[in-house]
């Protein structure tokens, strides 16, 4: 055993993830990632999309909010939890670090408080953060993205020539043109991955990677005083106000401060042990997964997925959600793209039906390829890759009176792997080489699902061996912050793991898949089409529910 591995056996990291309905925390050993101790903490207020907590409502279409509270709770709970069923003594832990949802993003005071829970504004929808998949910015995005072309924006290109509803300008915007005087309120606009951050060591700070992906900040700056201005002379001093930080973007896997007195008591660590800096939950899975290298494309798969891979090479990729230096390690430009609803469109569908998931499996996996006679979209949350737009909704086309729930469900999961398959092509047309489907996140537990992707995709799909990848992907990021390790790929060969290889594609259901894939790209092609059908159904629902 080397002297390194001897040095961190007693040595132990908190990972903290925070997703769409809870937070999960994970102990792990910095010597060989080994998952000692989890806990999980279900928020309490889950997804705001109807109400207010006191009430407040009935919110528009497409509204999704949280509470912060929620997201507190799991470090009062989820932690001390997790370290108890670990069984580690809190003083032999030396760091911690979260990632979360993004762009889940909100409206503080300049010390950090939420506009949410200052007197006053409770019962005002804008004042609370916006989870990632609040839709309701489409009409902001849709004006950035018109002049960031009409102006040539240099910006523009790194976002696949668009920037969706569901990232920080938009939803910024939106505040700033629905509810002026909230905007006016708000002196820090902040990622949720940076607040949780904030809360942990009393100090404020940003992380490259939000920032990068979710915050249009490119070459050093965010987009001009210009630009902002053309789209409302309001929004132009936008960054200077409340996004700039005086001590600039941390790099991932830095030490952004010590756990302070007040964190220490919510989580039963030592104060003052190393904070990373704040980080997504897709991209902080990367190490975890051993998906780091170039080429090795990573899904977290779970309500929605994610898609991240590293580059050598500064490519522009139509459609994707965007490319950073240094975004997921450094070294490399690491690029995203995404869909907006995957696990939620299964789970949608075993509610209409009553069936669980594994009895619809089952009876879908006897199926022969195309026996349903189906294709679907899979936009029931909208677009996000790379389409770009949230007003986009789900088809199901092919449907008689003798089709069945298992046959529907097949179609779906099928949907969303042909989505993927069209991101995977745009990403190797744009120049950045995928030759490898790395799967983290809930849906990896489905091997009919993970066999159907390889066939789909005609890529050999490896699997993160963590059931609680991003959790595990934080905690390495944390070993780092504390100097456990030099750097996160150090980290990564020694506390990642991942099943190579785990489903192979087979050339007979890949022949039949592409014929269907085919089919999927027609519809996909027809109906994602500027201000079709879907978009005309969207507005009269709108109206309707106005």
């Amino acid at each position: 055993m080397s002297a390194s591995v001897t040095a961190n056996t007693d040595r132990y990291v908190v990972g903290v993830d925070f997703g769409t309905l809870s937070g999960r925390a994970v102990v792990v050993r910095v010597a060989d990632g080994r998952e000692l101790g989890s806990a999980v903490s279900e928020y309490r207020h889950g997804v705001i999309e109807r109400h207010l907590p006191d009430g407040t409502g009935p919110l528009p279409p497409d509204w999704a909010l949280q509470s912060p509270e929620d997201w507190r709770e799991v470090l009062r709970h989820a932690v001390p939890a997790a370290v108890a069923e670990a069984g580690v003594d809190p003083a032999a832990v030396i760091g911690v670090a979260t990632d979360f949802t993004a762009c889940t993003v909100l409206p503080t005071l300049a010390d950090g408080t939420p506009l949410c829970e200052t007197p006053g504004l409770a019962g005002e929808p804008h004042a609370w953060p916006k989870l990632w998949k609040h839709h309701a910015a489409q009409g902001q995005a849709d004006r950035i993205n018109a002049l960031a072309a009409e102006r040539g924006e240099k910006w523009a290109a790194r976002y696949g020539g668009k920037q969706s509803s569901e990232w920080e300008f938009a939803k910024a915007l939106q505040v700033l043109q629905e509810a002026p005087e909230i905007f006016e309120r708000c002196e820090r606009w902040i990622e949720a991955a940076d607040w949780i951050v904030w809360e942990l060591t009393g100090a404020e700070s940003r992380n490259a990677c939000t920032a990068g992906y979710k915050g249009i900040f490119q070459d050093g700056s965010y987009p001009s005083e210009d630009f902002l201005a053309a789209l409302d002379p309001r929004f132009a001093d936008f960054p200077a106000t409340r996004l700039v930080h005086p001590d600039g973007l941390a790099a991932l896997g830095s030490r952004v401060g010590g756990l302070s007195e007040q964190a220490a008591e919510w989580t039963g660590l030592p104060a003052g042990i190393a904070v990373a800096a704040g980080n997504v939950d897709a991209h902080v899975t990367a190490p975890a997964a051993r998906a780091v290298d170039p080429g090795k494309l990573l899904a977290i798969m779970g309500t929605s997925t994610c898609h991240v891979v590293n580059g050598t090479d500064l490519a522009d990729v139509p459609g994707i959600c965007g490319v950073v230096d240094g975004g997921i390690s450094a070294g490399f430009y690491g690029y995203e793209a995404g869909q907006s609803a995957v696990g939620d469109i299964f789970a949608w569908w075993t509610k209409i039906t009553g069936q669980g998931h594994e009895e619809l499996t089952a009876a879908a996996a006897g199926q022969p390829i195309g026996g349903h006679g189906l294709i679907a979209l899979d936009w029931m949350g909208g677009n996000r890759s790379i389409l770009v737009d949230h007003d986009l909704s789900g088809i199901v086309v092919g449907l008689t009176l003798a089709t069945r729930p298992e046959e529907i469900y097949r179609a779906l999961l099928e949907a969303t792997a042909f989505g993927t398959r069209v991101i995977v092509e745009a990403f190797r047309a744009g120049g950045v080489p995928v030759h490898e489907f790395v799967v983290a996140g809930g849906l990896k537990k489905n091997s009919f699902l993970m066999q159907l992707y390889a066939d789909i995709l005609r890529c050999p799909v490896s699997v993160a061996v963590s059931d609680q990848a991003p959790a595990l992907g934080s905690a390495i990021h944390a070993a780092v912050a504390a100097g456990a390790y030099p750097d996160v790929s150090a980290a990564a060969e020694a506390m990642g793991s991942v099943q190579t290889a785990a489903y192979v594609p087979d050339p007979a259901r890949a022949d039949a898949y592409d014929v269907l894939f085919a089919e999927y790209r027609a519809l996909h092609d027809a109906f994602g089409a500027a201000d079709g059908a879907l978009h005309r159904l969207r507005r009269i629902r709108n109206a309707a529910l106005a």
